[in-house]
């Protein structure tokens, strides 16, 4: 799998509830260093990420398009995109744009990409994304 896909998909898993409530796999998917500027433009970092993530209940699903990954340097990618949810009518909310930061980080088990940094941005509604209409 190349980069360019292999991120993204990391991303995606993030998304996912069985990853997000598996406080193992959302550790070893984070570096050690991990930090967060949510879309409420709070700070949050790997520890406080890793507990409110295990303690999420029916959250709706995350839908997300648009990648665009740029390499920084070697073992440094910035990957962007939009995400959005869909309320009980189908509508879009919570438009977001995202920004994280991945790096190759070294381990026992040899090298694996970490999200080291992501921020979310709220999107005004002149960004609404392609699928606007309910599916």
């Amino acid at each position: 799998m190349t980069v360019s896909t292999m991120i993204p998909t990391l991303e995606m898993q993030l998304h996912q509830p069985a990853t997000r409530n598996n406080s193992k796999i959302v550790s070893e998917l984070l570096h050690d260093d991990f930090e967060e500027i949510g879309r409420s433009g709070r700070h949050y970092d790997k520890r406080q990420t890793v507990a409110a993530l295990e303690q999420e209940i029916g959250r709706p699903v995350i839908h997300a398009e648009d990648f665009k990954l740029a390499m920084m340097t070697e073992g440094v990618a910035l990957l962007t995109y939009k995400s959005f949810q869909r309320d009980a009518a189908g509508n879009i909310t919570r438009l977001t744009l995202r920004s994280s930061v991945w790096v190759l980080s070294e381990h026992q088990t040899g090298e694996r990409w970490q999200l080291r940094f992501h921020q979310g941005t709220p999107a005004t509604e002149s960004l609404l994304i392609k699928h606007s209409r309910p599916q």
